[in-house]
C-alpha cells in the first residue's frame, strides 16, 4: 500500500544530513535564549493564541534567525496546526532547514484533524524518507484513518506496519497501536486482524495495560466475540469502572441479559455511565418492564440519570404503552431542570414519541409546540403518532407544515404519510405523495408501494391495486410481499374469496414460514361460512407446523401493565374482573346495540 490515494504534490525535499544548527550569534546578540523563545512558543500553543503570541514568537525566531533551530521550528510547525486550514503549519514545516521524525510527525497530525486533508497526509506518509517514518507516524496515520470512519485503510495501513517491520525492526507496535487497531476492527466488525493484534501483544510479552484491555474489551464485543471480550476482562489485571461498563454493554450487545446483570452486580463503583448501558441494553432488547424496574432502582440509590437513561426509559415507557409512567418521567425531567434551561432534544424527542406511541396526541402537541428547537426526528414523530392513531387529516396537515418550515422529510415521513392517506380513505392524495416522494430525492421503496396498494384495497379498487403489484418487480425487485400481504388484507374487508385465493397461493410460495397469511385466508373462509375450506387451512398450518401468534391486550392500572389473552384466568384477581364484565355487558344490553355507538364514535 505505497499510494492509499492519487498523490496530491506537497513538495517535500529531503533532509540535509547535517545537525541542527547551535543557537545564532544573533540571537545573543538581541539578547533572547533558545529557552526563552521557546517558552514564548508553547505558552501560545498552550493558550491557542496563535495570532497574538504566536505571530510574535513566529517574528523573534526570524528576528534571531533561529529558524534553524529544528526544536523551535517544529514548535512553530505544532502552533500553525492550531488553525482550521493546514496552510501555515505546511509553509512552517517547508521553511524547516533539518527535519526530523518529529517534524514530519507534527505535521502529519495537522493534516490528519480534518477529512479534506486526509489525502494530503497520506501522500506525506508516502514520502516520510527511510529512518524517518517510526511507529508514531504509524499511529497516528491509523488512528486518525479509524477515527474518520475510514477503518478499512487503517487495517491495510497496519499491514504495511507489519510487512516494514521485518526490514526495520526499531518499528515496534506499542499501546497506541493496538488501542487504534481496536477501534478500527470495532467499527467494522473486523474479528481476524482484531484477534491478530491481540496474539501479538501476548507472542510479545508487552504490558497489558487499562487502555488496551478496554479497547480489546469493546472491539471483541462489537464483533460478535462476548466470550473472548470475557476472557480479556478476566485476564486484565487492573480494571476500572470503562472495563466493568464495557463488559456489561458487550453482554446486553449480545442479548445475556442474566450474564450484563451478573457483571453489573460485581462492579465496585456503579457509576451513572454503568446504569446507563445496563437500562438500555434491556430496552434495547425487548426488556422493558426491567428497564424501568433499573431506571427506578437506579434513582432509590441516588444516582443521577443520564439523558440516555431518560431517553431508554421513555422508549421502554412508549414500548408497552404506559402513558402514566412516561408523564412522571416527564415531570421528572421538568423538575429536574428547574433554574436551567430545560431543553434537550433528544429527550424531548423521546418524549414526543412515548406520547405518540401510547395515543396521547393533544400532549404531543402541546409539546411540540413548546419545543424551542425542531429536527426532523420531532416533526417525523407528530406525523407518524397522528398516522397510526387514525387521525389522517392532521398527520396531513403536519407533513404540509413541515414542508413549509423547509424540513425535508425522510422514507419514514412518507411512509407515515401514505399510512395516514390509507386509514382515511384518500387515495388520489396518497397517489400525488408517492409520485412527489422523487421531488425530495428519494426512492419509493417497498414498503411505501404497500402502504399505498393497502389504501387502493380499502377503497375497494382491487383491479388497479393488482395491476399496480404486477408492475411492482420490475421497480423494486423481489421485495412486494407486503403489497400482496395488503391487497390480501383488502380481500378481506371486501369478501373478494376468489382474488383472496390466487393472492394467498402466492404468498405462500413468497414466504412458507409465515403463519399470519394462512391465518388470514382462514378467516376469510370463515367470514363467508366456507368452514371446510377454513379447516383446510388450518390444516395445513399444522402440517408445516405453523403456530399463530398469541395475540393479547393489556390495561394500564398505576402504572402498572396488566396482561391478558383469551379467556385468560391467570390473573389474580380473574373472579373480580370477569364479574365486573358481566356487569358491564348487562348494562350494555339494557342501553341497547353497542356497535351504534361504537360506530358514533368511529
Amino acid at each position: 500500500m505505497r499510494r492509499l490515494l492519487p498523490t496530491i504534490a506537497i513538495p517535500i525535499p529531503p533532509p540535509p544530513p547535517c545537525a541542527p544548527a547551535p543557537p545564532s550569534a544573533a540571537a545573543a546578540a538581541a539578547g533572547f535564549s533558545v529557552q526563552e523563545v521557546l517558552s514564548l512558543l508553547e505558552r501560545a500553543i498552550s493558550k491557542g493564541d496563535v495570532l497574538r503570541l504566536g505571530r510574535a514568537a513566529h517574528a523573534l525566531l526570524v528576528k534571531t534567525a533561529l529558524t534553524t533551530h529544528t526544536l523551535l521550528s517544529n514548535r512553530l510547525v505544532a502552533l500553525y496546526s492550531l488553525l482550521p486550514s493546514p496552510a501555515a503549519a505546511i509553509s512552517a514545516f517547508h521553511d524547516l532547514p533539518h527535519k526530523n521524525p518529529h517534524s514530519y510527525n507534527t505535521l502529519l497530525a495537522a493534516l490528519l484533524r480534518a477529512p479534506g486533508t486526509i489525502p494530503d497526509a497520506l501522500h506525506l506518509f508516502d514520502a516520510v524518507p527511510d529512518g524517518s517514518r517510526n511507529i508514531v507516524s504509524y499511529n497516528t496515520v491509523v488512528s486518525s484513518l479509524a477515527h474518520h470512519g475510514r477503518q478499512e485503510d487503517a487495517l491495510r495501513l497496519v499491514g504495511r506496519l507489519a510487512r516494514d517491520r521485518s526490514l526495520e525492526p526499531g518499528l515496534a507496535i506499542d499501546r497506541f497501536t493496538v488501542v487504534s487497531v481496536a477501534t478500527a476492527c470495532a467499527g467494522i466488525g473486523a474479528t481476524r486482524p482484531l484477534r491478530e493484534m491481540h496474539g501479538v501483544v501476548l507472542v510479545s510479552g508487552m504490558e497489558f495495560t487499562i487502555i488496551m484491555a478496554n479497547a480489546m474489551v469493546n472491539a471483541y464485543s462489537k464483533v460478535g466475540r462476548v466470550d473472548d471480550a470475557r476472557r480479556v476482562f478476566d485476564q486484565a489485571s487492573v480494571r476500572n469502572t470503562i472495563t466493568w461498563t464495557s463488559m456489561v454493554s458487550g453482554y446486553c450487545q449480545a442479548k445475556r441479559l442474566d450474564k450484563a446483570v451478573q457483571v453489573f452486580d460485581m462492579m465496585p463503583d456503579k457509576d451513572r455511565i454503568a446504569w446507563t448501558a445496563l437500562i438500555s441494553g434491556h430496552e434495547q432488547n425487548g426488556e422493558e418492564d426491567a428497564a424501568l424496574e433499573l431506571f427506578e432502582q437506579m434513582l432509590a440509590e441516588g444516582v443521577w440519570p443520564t439523558p440516555f437513561a431518560l431517553v431508554s426509559a421513555l422508549g421502554a415507557c412508549a414500548k408497552i404503552g404506559l402513558v402514566t409512567r412516561g408523564k412522571e418521567l416527564h415531570c421528572f425531567v421538568l423538575r429536574r431542570s428547574i433554574g436551567t434551561d430545560p431543553f434537550n432534544i433528544f429527550i424531548y424527542n423521546a418524549l414526543l414519541d412515548m406520547y405518540c406511541k401510547c395515543g396521547d396526541m393533544l400532549a404531543a402537541m402541546a409539546l411540540f409546540r413548546q419545543m424551542p428547537e425542531r429536527d426532523y426526528i420531532s416533526w417525523n414523530s407528530m406525523v407518524t403518532g397522528f398516522s397510526h392513531n387514525g387521525l389522517g387529516k392532521q398527520s396531513l396537515a403536519m407533513f404540509e407544515e413541515m414542508l413549509v418550515a423547509g424540513v425535508r422529510p425522510t422514507h419514514v415521513t412518507f411512509l407515515a404519510v401514505l399510512t395516514a392517506c390509507s386509514h382515511s380513505g384518500l387515495v388520489s392524495e396518497g397517489h400525488l405523495i408517492l409520485e412527489s416522494m422523487e421531488d425530495h430525492g428519494l426512492e419509493p421503496r417497498a414498503e411505501h408501494y404497500a402502504a399505498y396498494i393497502d389504501a387502493l384495497g380499502r377503497n375497494c379498487q382491487l383491479e388497479e391495486a393488482t395491476e399496480f403489484i404486477k408492475d411492482l418487480p420490475s421497480r423494486i425487485g423481489p421485495g412486494t410481499a407486503g403489497s400482496w400481504g395488503a391487497l390480501l388484507g383488502a380481500c378481506r374487508l371486501h369478501g373478494n374469496i376468489e382474488l383472496a385465493e390466487e393472492v394467498a397461493e402466492f404468498l405462500f410460495r413468497l414466504e412458507p414460514g409465515n403463519s399470519g397469511r394462512y391465518v388470514m385466508l382462514s378467516n376469510i373462509y370463515a367470514a363467508a361460512g366456507q368452514w371446510d375450506d377454513a379447516r383446510r387451512v388450518r390444516g395445513l398450518m399444522k402440517e408445516k407446523g405453523l403456530r399463530k401468534d398469541q395475540a393479547y391486550s393489556w390495561i394500564e392500572v398505576r402504572s402498572g401493565k396488566h396482561i391478558f389473552v383469551a379467556e385468560d384466568m391467570s390473573h389474580c384477581e380473574a373472579d373480580e374482573i370477569y364479574e365486573m364484565l358481566g356487569k358491564l355487558l348487562d348494562h350494555m344490553r339494557i342501553a341497547g346495540d353497542p356497535t351504534e355507538h361504537l360506530l358514533d364514535l368511529c
